[in-house]
């Protein structure tokens, strides 16, 4: 039989297969080959007790995706829930995560959640930064459910993974897809206003046929250390069409004159704010690379 893992807790699996939940163990072969089943594995499993739902993991199907931490599999789209206010938008953590789906080759979608909040409005502007670049943005209350019927559209016929800081609402917004209180939602800190880390496994949760959400911890110390500072560029969409206008080749877009990124910015076709991040985020990359040495 076939199936996909839907949780792993201390290794042992819950598996979904024709409409039934496994749970199942894995056999000792995949620790010899160095691999280790996870949430998103399609698998083939045999059925050790089909009165008690048991079953034994036989093999791992090829992954489309593997994403190392959170360790998750095959996932098709991930949602990137930015708050508005309490926390204050970490645009910084949003273009590292965009770069990183574009790196994975998963279609990113932005979710800016708790717009109730913000008085200023000033989640409009962000919405209008990343429209212009091509991103499908959605602006949501998690709480007030606005915003989730279009959400909802969007993770049709997917594996979505939610991604985010703590204190978001990623799990307000799943329990609001569901109706239902699914997941337990976090409490933001007064003292702080930064979010307490609440889920503490990755579960995949069914909409409907072929549809499925994650609520996944561990982004909060997003790590895209598999990108090289020098590829980084590749990974920030509006910058493609102008990298063949710099001068230079392998032009860092940094301290380089005659630079297509910067002209671009000059004319108001790429935003500085993203451009900025973009530098930090190059530098983290590299005084990583150099550290390794």
């Amino acid at each position: 039989m076939q199936g996909i893992i839907i949780e792993n807790i201390s290794n042992l699996y819950k598996i979904e297969s024709e409409k039934k939940v496994y749970e199942a163990t894995a056999r000792g072969k995949f620790k010899k080959d160095e691999i280790t089943p996870v949430v998103g594995d399609y698998v083939e499993i045999q059925i050790t007790d089909e009165e008690k739902n048991k079953a034994v993991i036989e093999k791992i199907q090829d992954r489309k995706v593997y994403i190392k931490r959170p360790k998750i599999a095959n996932i098709t789209q991930i949602i990137l829930v930015v708050s508005s206010k309490n926390p204050k938008p970490d645009l910084y953590m949003l273009d590292k995560q965009l770069a990183f789906a574009e790196f994975l080759d998963i279609l990113p979608i932005i979710v800016l959640n708790k717009v109730d909040l913000d008085d200023n409005n000033n989640f409009k502007e962000i919405k209008k930064i990343y429209e212009k670049i091509g991103y499908k943005v959605i602006t949501t209350n998690a709480k007030q459910k606005e915003g989730i019927k279009e959400l909802m559209q969007v993770l049709r016929n997917n594996i979505n993974a939610f991604s985010g800081n703590s204190g978001v609402g990623k799990s307000s917004l799943i329990n609001a897809i569901f109706d239902t209180n699914m997941t337990q939602e976090g409490e933001i800190s007064n003292r702080n206003k930064r979010g307490k880390n609440t889920t503490t496994s990755i579960k995949l949760y069914e909409i409907d046929k072929n549809t499925y959400i994650a609520d996944t911890p561990g982004f909060s110390t997003f790590n895209i250390s598999e990108i090289e500072s020098n590829d980084l560029d590749k990974y920030f969409k509006e910058f493609r069409d102008n990298i063949q206008k710099c001068e230079f080749i392998g032009c860092t877009h940094i301290k380089e004159n005659n630079c297509g990124i910067k002209t671009a910015i000059e004319e108001g076709k790429i935003d500085i704010g993203r451009y900025e991040r973009y530098c930090k985020i190059y530098q983290e990359l590299k005084e990583r690379e150099e550290r390794k040495w």
